[in-house]
């Protein structure tokens, strides 16, 4: 089936989420449409061929008349959480319940390790004339992942998941800090 006629045959069918209207962009709806039916035939298979990460790290082409994309982006967070909590309850099955929490706080304890680095200075830096992620609000978020891990205080997977930085010349590489926010993730929902 070429793209087009899968087009086609999105647009007639029912909008499994709300659409933006006007100028607003959203998830193209096919994409997400294809991507959400396998994982949910992956997810009854009980294979391993897509994991939490999978589903984490999906994207999705920004279109006109597309899914709104704050609505599917929390529907692909409950399939992430269904996903890892699988996971966890396959390797606590395997090897015991002692080996996943003590994965979970080498894990913890590796982000810490990363964070303890002065502010302003935890992550690599884009060159002077590249744009990366704005130093200050990155490390806001920093020290409230730090909190979290170090001290119990309040944080949620939703509240990362949704973090977003305005971006600066000189900032911090994106790359780098998206991976500190998922390897968080994955110790948020390993202890959950």
């Amino acid at each position: 089936m070429t793209e087009n006629q899968l087009d086609e045959q999105t647009a007639q069918a029912p909008a499994a989420f709300a659409l933006t209207s006007g100028r607003v962009r959203g998830y193209h709806r096919a994409a997400v449409d294809t991507f959400l039916a396998s994982a949910r035939r992956a997810f009854e298979a009980g294979g391993d061929e897509l994991s939490a990460d999978d589903v984490r790290t999906a994207s999705f082409p920004l279109v006109k008349g597309g899914y709104v994309v704050a609505d599917v982006d929390a529907a692909l967070g409950r399939v992430e959480d269904a996903f890892a909590a699988r996971e966890r309850e396959r390797v606590v099955r395997a090897q015991g319940a002692g080996v996943w929490v003590e994965q979970a706080r080498s894990d913890a304890q590796t982000i810490l390790d990363h964070l303890a680095r002065p502010r302003r200075h935890r992550f690599a830096r884009t060159g002077v004339l590249t744009f990366g992620y704005r130093i200050d609000e990155v490390d806001h978020v920093s020290t409230r992942i730090v909190r979290y891990l170090r001290d119990g205080d309040a944080l949620t997977v939703e509240q990362l998941r949704s973090a977003a930085f305005r971006m600066q010349r000189g900032g911090y590489r994106e790359e780098q800090v998206d991976a500190l926010l998922d390897a968080t993730i994955d110790v948020i929902l390993a202890v959950r």
